[in-house]
């Protein structure tokens, strides 16, 4: 037995930064982790997916492309496992340097899985199945999420699975349907038909990418279908079976009509994600669809006893996590603090092209019956993206008519996910269209484009 200022149930980008903010504060602190350090988001999330989208671009651009830069190839061919490898060694390495940051932090890290126990007490069960009991002063839960199946299609971890499975399969599989069409389920629909997999999408609203702004939204799923994707939006499973070749599925309309039936080899479920709650969670208060319910300073309904991240709802992304993490902790030890729940946040999709947004859509602005105006650039009237061959996109501003503020940002093209970053700082600096447009961007970049779509919502911009 120990016993801390802080343990931290979890070591995902909630966990592992949360832990070492509060050593950085002077505090005695251990981190409980039933993976590796990193979590879910650096060992089967963001950071293994990006690596293999990153692949997925670079052989669609070879492939398809090559031409265009005056280069040719016979016989251009990929090696499937080294495709797999490559995503895992990325992630090895980082939870590696996780782990280096514990020890130079000097937090201790457990391998276990964390439960809640009685009187500031927390209990860890090795993978061996022995328990051990720490005390803690405060404990922060940031036990995150996992896939969330269909009750009627549930995941064996070959023919029907998660984005976890989706990351590993050994063999490539000739066709894949995946249902849900939110960031998870494009990217891999992106990957996967990169390499030839045939990819058909289902998604019950009436649009991929629902939460993005509807223009974007579009201009994506045209893109992508031109990849060779099919989608089938406005619908829903109706029922699913797996077979001796696969999976079949039989989809209608969301709004109800004739059904119709599709077979792959592979049935991808990103329909969205579940919480884990720590052992003992039944103490917690929990919110109407089971995640943490905590207050303004991240508290759960028992004392000294805080939760961040995932585990807490949604938005369910990393940097949200951590940022939600280190508010905790810097509120939790120092009573003048006043730490801050989320409100702004970027969101990205890491597909080709790219999407990036932050703030209001637009039809979000027209339900909230505010009066707005919007400025767009495309990226075919880029020099930079032209050069880079890389013009497919737009970016698109909407400003506050009265005073210029910001509301929201849309970028769909390359590098999307990099440029957002201006726009959320600008938006917390709560600049204006006169901020942006006073501000020199260097030439040839694609930053420009958010300059001349600033001007553009003012009838100023040159370059369209």
């Amino acid at each position: 037995m120990a016993s801390y200022d802080l343990i931290v149930i979890g070591g995902g980008p909630g966990g592992y930064v949360g832990a070492i903010r509060a050593a950085q504060l002077g505090k005695k602190v251990a981190c409980i982790e039933n993976d590796r350090a990193g979590g879910t988001c650096l060992n089967w999330g963001c950071i293994p997916t990006k690596a293999l989208l990153k692949n997925a671009e670079l052989y669609h651009t070879l492939s398809h492309r090559a031409a265009e830069f005056g280069l040719n190839f016979e016989g251009l061919s990929y090696d499937w496992e080294k495709v797999i490898g490559r995503s895992r060694q990325v992630s090895d390495k980082l939870a590696g340097g996780i782990e280096f940051l514990f020890k130079k932090n000097k937090v201790d890290y457990i391998r276990g899985t964390g439960g809640l126990a009685a009187n500031g007490k927390v209990e860890v069960i090795d993978a061996e199945g022995k328990s051990e009991i720490h005390t803690a002063a405060n404990v922060l839960i940031a036990t995150g999420c996992v896939s969330r199946g269909l009750p009627f299609l549930p995941f064996d971890g070959e023919k029907v699975i998660g984005s976890k499975d989706a990351m590993t399969l050994k063999k490539q599989p000739k066709s894949m349907v995946i249902i849900g069409a939110g960031a998870i389920g494009i990217e891999f629909a992106y990957f996967y038909s990169s390499y030839g997999t045939e990819v058909t999408v289902i998604e019950m609203m009436d649009r991929i990418l629902p939460v993005e702004d509807s223009e974007v939204s579009a201009a994506l799923q045209k893109s992508l279908a031109k990849h060779g994707i099919k989608f089938h939006t406005s619908t829903k499973t109706a029922a699913a079976e797996t077979t001796d070749n696969g999976v079949r599925l039989t989809i209608e309309p969301a709004a109800g009509g004739d059904q119709q039936t599709l077979e792959a080899e592979v049935c991808l479920v990103a329909v969205g994600v579940a919480p884990v709650l720590p052992k003992n969670a039944e103490q917690l208060k929990l919110t109407d669809r089971g995640y943490i319910e905590t207050d303004a300073r991240y508290q759960t309904n028992i004392p000294n006893v805080y939760a961040a991240g995932d585990i807490i709802g949604p938005p369910w992304l990393a940097h949200v996590a951590s940022y939600e993490a280190t508010q905790a902790v810097e509120g939790m030890f120092d009573a003048k603090a006043k730490p801050k729940k989320v409100t702004l946040f970027p969101g990205c999709t890491y597909c080709h092209p790219e999407v990036a947004s932050v703030g209001l859509t637009e039809d979000a602005c027209k339900e909230k019956k505010l009066d707005y105006r919007v400025g767009k650039f495309p990226f075919a009237a880029s020099g930079r993206a032209l050069a880079v061959a890389d013009a497919e996109g737009f970016v698109k501003i909407i400003f506050d008519k009265k005073h210029g503020e910001i509301l929201g940002a849309h970028i769909i093209g390359a590098g999307a996910t990099e440029l957002i970053a201006e726009m959320g700082l600008a938006m917390n600096l709560e600049a204006t269209n006169e901020e942006i447009a006073a501000t020199i961007h260097a030439h040839p970049t694609l930053a420009e484009a958010i300059h001349e779509a600033t001007e553009d919502a003012y009838g100023h911009a040159v370059h369209i």
